[in-house]
C-alpha cells in the first residue's frame, strides 16, 4: 500500500496524518508496557504494522526522490518535521517501555529457576534403582533458560 497524493502539499499532508497516527499508537503501547499491561498493548499490533509498513515505503521513496516533496508549502513541511520529531521521541519512550518489561520477565524466569533448583538442593535423599541410596532425585520436570529471549 502506497500514498496516492495529487501533489506535494497532498502527500506531504498524508505523511503527516501517518505519522501522527503512528506516533498516537506507539503511545498508547508504550502506556500499556509502563502501566504493566502489557497485554493491553496486543490491540494496537496489528494496525500498527500495517501502518508501519506504509511509513516505511513513503519515507524510503521520499529519501530516493526528495523532490516529492519540495514543492510543498513550507507550514506543511514544518507540521511534517514536528510530527516526524514526537514519532521519533515516542519510538524511543517506546523501546525504553519493551526493555523494562523484557527486563522484569528475564528477572521472574531467573527467580523461578533460582527457586526451583534450590528445591531440588534441598531435597532429602531417596532410593534409586536397585535400593541405592541417591543425593539427588530423579525428578520428571525440567527447565531452559535462553539468554537470548
Amino acid at each position: 500500500m502506497a500514498i496516492a497524493a495529487v501533489d506535494a502539499d497532498d502527500r506531504v499532508h498524508q505523511l503527516t496524518l501517518l505519522t501522527e497516527r503512528l506516533t498516537d499508537l506507539i503511545a498508547r503501547e508504550a502506556s500499556a508496557f509502563e502501566s504493566h499491561r502489557p497485554h493491553e498493548a496486543a490491540q494496537y499490533v496489528e494496525e500498527t504494522a500495517k501502518l508501519a509498513n506504509v511509513y516505511r515505503h513513503e519515507s524510503m521513496r521520499v529519501r530516493h526522490n526528495p523532490a516529492l516533496l519540495e514543492s510543498a508549502r513550507p507550514e506543511l513541511r514544518q507540521r511534517l518535521i514536528r510530527a516526524t520529531e514526537a514519532f521519533d521521541a515516542v519510538l524511543a519512550r517506546q523501546a525504553r517501555a519493551v526493555n523494562a518489561a523484557k527486563t522484569v520477565t528475564e528477572g521472574l524466569v531467573h527467580a523461578v529457576a533460582q527457586e526451583i533448583a534450590s528445591q531440588r538442593a534441598a531435597a532429602p535423599a531417596t532410593y534409586g534403582a536397585g535400593g541405592m541410596v541417591t543425593d539427588r532425585p530423579q525428578h520428571g520436570a525440567a527447565i531452559t533458560l535462553n539468554r537470548k529471549a
